[in-house]
């Protein structure tokens, strides 16, 4: 096979695994030509690797690894300047480094960069006081920070939230040339007014905003988003209900060009996203009721390009939801609703036929309303819900989806939020299994736990279901089967 073949093969490949950063830097060992395609893509985003300073089950020495490698790629000059200051290191190797890794980023988190130099110079220098130890992460910081803007040709995304030393890297000369093809930026709104006032300057092609809200909203900040040309996604975090209108008023620009809106804790009222008329995204999370202040009127609007509505926590009064549903619902891939209703589960399957995805709760005795959704909506892929005490029994719930799922199912997300007992036993399962088999068209199954405490009792404890849950994976029919725990709702987005 000629050689760029194979090398675009890699790519490919290695392509897929750019969220499991252990098995791609284990490509990097393997020779000249996978490290040297492996490379590019680990370091594109260097900061989503999982790690803790206080958890020990994360790799605490990441930061270390990371931290090492980017003084290596320092200049001289600021390796000296960082030795006068009695900041030492040790790097991975004392020969200059076979890659330009820095070249490689196109993503930049201020956050990740000051938590992992906080971790090292703590972890190399002990005995040191807070004051000095300050001074000389602002010291190695911003010698990073420089190099970042001198080597990186064309930055793609930049977190700079709130508790972070305030570093005028915008200010540098290479700034503009690093800067100005950012496309996504998350930020706090207090940050020091410069920063707005440089980037405002450089970058008018943001696409994916995302501001979380402290104290204070910064001088520049709305004129930094009037300044855009398409912004596509926004994110708007806050427990805070000052000062919020001004920012949703900045938003105006972009009524048509909008596409998905995140909010999360952001107390306005929401009436203010009916101007979103190309909305494809809807995602809402309120710890109270009072968050949802605006539905009212928002269930009247028409969206007609929503695909996807999620509310992470708290969900408006079911009557409210229902009317939205009747006029939004046919047009909805993805539903997520944290709330149990009869009435509106009873309305999904009425007003919603073409889900792919759904998140919902169920109470023990409405497994027929289970059924009823499960034969309405034909295009329904995966579901969630909450199993054990009052609601649903996991029994019935194998039964119902064996039986009643449409062809193209492929996915089971079971939710325990209390300390439940275990009702399957193994044959029961082993029924499931066989039921499932039997479909036409067959298809795997990927079944998920989620669990709000550990000590939770769900499938995987019985070790006779284990072993016939591994039986199925060894035969392809079971394609995943994963548990985590969640101390509260998901917050994945």
């Amino acid at each position: 096979m000629p050689c760029q073949l194979l090398a675009d093969c890699l790519n490919e490949i290695f392509e897929y695994l750019e969220e499991d950063k252990i098995t791609l830097h284990s490509c990097l060992l393997v020779n000249r030509l996978w490290c040297e395609i492996a490379v590019r893509i680990l370091w594109r985003n260097i900061w989503s690797f999982q790690y803790s300073v206080q958890d020990n089950l994360y790799r605490t020495h990441v930061p270390s690894s990371i931290i090492g490698t980017l003084i290596a790629c320092l200049p001289s000059e600021s390796k000296k300047h960082l030795v006068n200051n009695k900041i030492s290191i040790s790097t991975p190797t004392f020969k200059p480094p076979s890659f330009n890794y820095i070249s490689f980023c196109k993503v930049l988190s201020i956050n990740s960069l000051d938590k992992m130099i906080q971790n090292v110079l703590e972890k190399n220098q002990s005995i040191i006081s807070s004051q000095n130890l300050s001074y000389k992460k602002y010291l190695l910081t911003q010698e990073i920070l420089k190099l970042y803007m001198n080597e990186i040709p064309s930055l793609k995304s930049l977190d700079y939230s709130k508790d972070v030393e305030n570093i005028m890297f915008t200010c540098l000369p290479s700034a503009k040339n690093c800067l100005q093809d950012l496309t996504e930026l998350s930020c706090s709104s207090d940050i020091y007014s410069e920063f707005f006032y440089q980037l405002s300057q450089i970058c008018h092609n943001i696409q994916s905003l995302t501001i979380e809200f402290g104290d204070i909203i910064s001088n520049g900040l709305t004129d930094f988003i009037s300044l855009q040309n398409n912004l596509k996604r926004v994110t708007l975090k806050s427990d805070d209900k000052d000062g919020m209108e001004v920012i949703a008023s900045s938003l105006t620009k972009f009524s048509s060009t909008l596409t998905k809106l995140i909010i999360k804790e952001y107390y306005i009222p929401l009436q203010f996203i009916s101007m979103f008329i190309n909305l494809q995204e809807l995602i809402l999370s309120f710890d109270f009721k009072d968050g949802l202040d605006g539905f009212a009127q928002l269930q009247y609007v028409t969206f007609p390009c929503l695909r996807v509505l999620k509310f992470l926590d708290e969900c408006p009064k079911a009557e409210m939801l229902i009317k939205f549903l009747e006029i939004n619902g046919r047009n909805l891939k993805e539903l997520y609703v944290g709330t149990s209703n009869n009435s509106l589960n009873l309305s999904i399957s009425r007003y919603c036929p073409n889900l792919e995805n759904l998140s919902t709760i169920f109470m023990d005795n409405e497994i027929e309303t289970l059924k009823t959704i499960l034969n309405s909506c034909k295009h329904l892929k995966g579901i969630n819900v909450w199993c054990g005490d009052e609601y649903l029994n996991e029994k019935k719930l194998l039964q119902v989806i064996a039986n009643y799922s449409p062809k193209n199912f492929r996915e089971l997300e079971m939710y325990y939020i209390y300390d439940v007992q275990l009702e399957v036993l193994p044959e029961e399962l082993e029924e499931f299994f066989i039921n499932w088999k039997n479909r036409q068209p067959q298809r795997s199954i990927s079944i998920i736990i989620v669990k709000n405490y550990d000590d939770c009792i769900s499938l995987e404890v019985n070790k006779d279901n284990m072993k016939i849950i591994e039986k199925y994976i060894g035969t392809g029919l079971v394609k995943k089967f994963n548990t985590r725990i969640m101390h509260c709702f998901d917050d994945d987005y």
